[in-house]
Parts: structure tokens; C-alpha cells; sequence
């Protein structure tokens, strides 16, 4: 046995999955958990030590000992880049142009700190229990009173259910309404990840282009006019980030209630419009309960919370309750706790009134800063720059420009434009995908802002 317990031990730490600095269980936990004498495990370990793969430092534990080298993780086990034309890495601070994260700078630490720390305290005071699967009652509430100031929604707490982000709403409402097999609108251009998402759930794509009012609904009824569900963008197109203009929304929710489709409503930017005011939510004009209304706290807290929110109608909170208990209950207690503090006492609204007016500043900073990049290029790639949206700038590439490569190419200088190609239908038979690329707007950094800019123009003229 104690052979057994050293060979998994020092392949484990060969192989890299103990980590340099890695704390081993004690001799008792281990001999508990693996049923046998504290001796055996003893013996292992010595000989780990012994053959200098762990230190024994005393009260501090054993350890694996820092100087193992070990190949990158993603080179040991052979791993392929996970969606590469959408994310460059994960769990690392933003670079220049990244989009769908905030700023990094301006978000208010030492506040979510003391938030956090209380919520984890008063979480683990609670009462041992399954926790509610729809989300904390107190969460569904804030949500439910900051959806009617913000974004006109009537609806009450029971109608609300806490998600994993939007990734979570949407493997919810596929599973609640039955909804594998069906054929899904999908807005052309429109977010990769969804696409993907639903045909893993086995459902039909059917691209539905966009042009200046939003999603063409009567072009949406001439390629599937029996589709069950329509996924659409309404506040803020993306990428395109027009606004769906108030005839197409009437025209999308009578398609809806003639042919009880259903629309999810990915609400993905919220209020942050930059200009004016921001439209209201496509939920707040359904009076046939059609509309699955979906929002998140990414944009405007964290991505790394992974919370976001889903509105049903009435008559469908059993059934999404149901599928939410078995399937898709709501993430951690601690995380729900914070944001609840965070909404209850004003701070969420503070926070989007500063990130509103530090937004179109940086916005403005990267549109002039790109169109003076291409003026100094000489015109020897022309590109047209644009506000793409409230929080992206949009680059279009002149005709035969691979942006996927521009975009490969510009990661090595710190730089994280997304190609714009990708977030067409991929099944054009004889024209090209659009090229372009989309900028993030919110992560900023002023003193490299000249460079970056004018090392991405330099970019597309070189692999153009």
C-alpha cells in the first residue's frame, strides 16, 4: 500500500497536476480517507522526500517541492484552445481592445471586498439547508425592483430565476420548454457562442440577417417561418449595435404570439447606453407572455461572478422552478448574498452612473486614436472605423483581409481584437464572411493607446 500511495503521489507531481507548492493532506487525513494506517502513509512520504519531490517544513505541512519543472498543463495533456475565435485565455487580466470585460481600473475593490467578506460570514451562519434552486428571495427581489426602474419591466420575484450568466438562462429555457429539435432565429451577424450553444442542445440555426432597424422578422419568416424560438439582441445589436427600432419589435412579438414561438431577449448590455436614454426592454412591451427576458452582471460588475438573471412569464414559474431544482439550480449563496447588498444599497447604480461617462470617454479615445492610425498608414489598407455599440469600436478590413489572422497575430503584442468574420452564419456558399475586427472599449491603458492603434493598423497592412 504505502508503494501504491508513493507511485500515484510522485506520477501526480511528474506530471504536474501537484503543482509546485502544493500542500499534501496530513498522514491522519490521508490514512482516513484512504482507510489505511498512518504509518503506510508515512512511509510514502518519506520516500517522496527522500527522492527531493517534497519538502516536510514541520507545522506548515508537506509540500511539493517548487523547483519540479513541469511542462505547461495545456502541453501535457495535448488540449486544443477552447472557442479560440472567441476567447485568447481565461483568468487573466484584460488586454488592449479585449472585449465583454469592464474596467478593470475603475471597478470599486475595497468596497466589493468588505461586501463580499460580510456576505461569506453571513453565509456560512446560515442555516445548513438546500438553498432555494430560483435564487436567493432577497436577490430575486432587487432584481425584480431594479428591472422596473432601469428597464421597465413589471414582473415579480417568483418570475425570476438567479442563472450561471446567460450561458446558464439559456440551457434552462432549452431544457424547461422542450425545446431540442426545434429551429432557432438567430440574428446574422450575431454572438458565436450562442450558436454553438444551441446546436449543442440539437437545435436548427436559422440565420436571420440585421440591417439598420435590427433583425429582419419578415426575412425571419421567409427561411423559418415554424421556428420555437428567436434569440435576439433588441437594446444593443451585437456587434452591430444598432437599437431594434419600435415597428420590428411589434412585428417580432405578433410573430411570437401567432405562432407561439418564443423570444429570449439577451438584455446583454442592460442601461448602458452611452447616449440618450436606453430603449426599453423588448419584455416590457409583451402583453402575450412570449418574451424569456435574460440579463447579467458581467458588463457591469464581474464575468467572474458567472450571475445572471432570467424573467419568464407567470404561467411558466412552475415549470422553469421544476427544471431549475433537477437541472440548473442557482450558483453559490455567497456570491447571490454580495450582489444583493451591492443592488439594495445603491452602489450598482453609482457604479453604472461613473462607468457611463468613463466608457464614452475611452469609447471617443479609441475611435480618434484608430482613425488617426489609418490616416498615417497612407492609405496603403484603407479601413473604416466606427462606434460599434456602447462599449466596442468596429474595424472594417478591406476585402480579402483575413481578420482571424490579424487577430492571431496581434496577441503576441499584448493586443485582443475579436475577428469579426466568425460572427456570421458560417454557411455563405459563394461570398465571403465580412472581415473586420471589434475593439473593446473599456480596458484602456492612455500612454500605449498611440502605439496599440497604430500596431494594429500595422498588422492588417502586413497580413491583409
Amino acid at each position: 500500500m504505502a508503494a501504491q500511495i508513493h507511485a500515484a503521489l510522485r506520477d501526480a507531481i511528474r506530471d504536474g497536476r501537484l503543482a509546485g507548492g502544493a500542500r499534501l493532506p496530513s498522514w491522519r487525513d490521508l490514512a482516513t480517507q484512504l482507510g489505511v494506517s498512518r504509518g503506510t502513509v508515512r512511509e510514502a512520504y518519506e520516500r517522496l522526500i527522500d527522492e527531493q519531490l517534497v519538502v516536510g517544513m514541520g507545522a506548515a505541512g508537506t509540500r511539493v517541492a517548487e523547483r519540479i519543472a513541469m511542462a505547461p498543463a495545456a502541453e501535457r495533456a495535448g488540449e486544443t484552445p477552447l472557442l479560440p475565435e472567441l476567447y485568447h485565455d481565461f483568468e487573466t487580466s484584460p488586454l488592449s481592445f479585449q472585449m465583454g470585460v469592464p474596467a478593470q481600473d475603475a471597478f470599486p475593490y475595497a468596497l466589493w471586498s468588505r461586501i463580499m467578506a460580510r456576505a461569506a460570514r453571513a453565509a456560512a451562519a446560515a442555516p445548513v439547508g438546500y438553498p432555494d434552486p430560483r435564487g436567493h428571495p432577497d436577490l430575486r427581489r432587487e432584481i425584480a425592483a431594479y428591472l422596473a426602474i432601469a428597464r421597465g419591466i413589471r414582473c415579480t420575484p417568483d418570475q425570476l430565476f438567479v442563472t450561471a450568466g446567460f450561458s446558464g438562462a439559456l440551457g434552462l429555457i432549452i431544457r424547461a420548454l422542450r425545446l431540442e429539435d426545434a429551429t432557432a432565429w438567430l440574428e446574422d451577424p450575431g454572438f458565436p457562442l450562442t450558436r454553438t450553444a444551441l446546436r449543442l442542445a440539437r437545435m436548427r440555426v436559422a440565420a436571420v440577417p440585421v440591417d439598420s432597424d435590427g433583425i429582419d422578422v419578415a426575412e425571419g419568416v421567409r427561411r423559418a417561418p415554424h421556428a420555437a424560438l428567436a434569440v435576439v439582441t433588441p437594446g444593443q445589436q451585437a456587434p452591430l449595435g444598432v437599437t431594434l427600432s419600435l415597428e420590428r419589435r411589434l412585428a417580432l412579438l405578433d410573430w411570437a404570439a401567432r405562432t407561439n414561438a418564443w423570444i429570449v431577449e439577451d438584455d446583454y448590455l442592460s442601461e448602458l447606453q452611452l447616449k440618450g436614454r436606453a430603449a426599453p426592454a423588448l419584455a416590457s412591451l409583451d402583453r402575450d407572455g412570449r418574451v424569456l427576458h435574460v440579463g447579467t452582471f458581467s458588463k457591469t460588475i464581474s464575468p467572474a461572478l458567472r450571475l445572471g438573471f432570467l424573467v419568464v412569464p407567470p404561467e411558466l414559474t412552475t415549470v422553469f422552478g421544476e427544471a431549475a431544482a433537477c437541472l440548473a439550480p442557482a450558483p453559490a449563496a455567497v456570491v447571490q448574498r454580495a450582489v444583493t447588498e451591492f443592488l439594495a444599497e445603491g452602489h450598482h447604480f453609482r457604479h453604472l452612473r461613473r462607468m457611463k461617462r468613463l466608457y464614452a470617454a475611452r469609447q471617443e479615445a479609441v475611435l480618434a486614436g484608430m482613425r488617426a492610425a489609418a490616416a498615417d498608414a497612407n492609405g496603403r489598407r484603407v479601413v473604416r472605423v466606427d462606434a460599434a455599440g456602447s462599449l466596442s469600436v468596429r474595424v472594417t478590413l478591406p476585402d480579402g483581409t483575413k481578420d482571424t489572422d490579424v487577430a492571431l497575430h496581434a496577441l503576441p503584442f499584448g493586443l485582443a481584437p475579436v475577428p469579426l468574420s466568425p460572427w456570421y452564419a458560417p454557411w455563405y456558399a459563394d461570398e465571403p464572411r465580412p472581415s473586420g475586427l471589434l475593439l473593446g472599449t473599456t480596458n484602456l491603458y492612455e500612454r500605449r493607446l498611440a502605439s496599440d492603434c497604430a500596431r494594429l493598423i500595422e498588422l492588417v497592412d502586413r497580413y491583409g
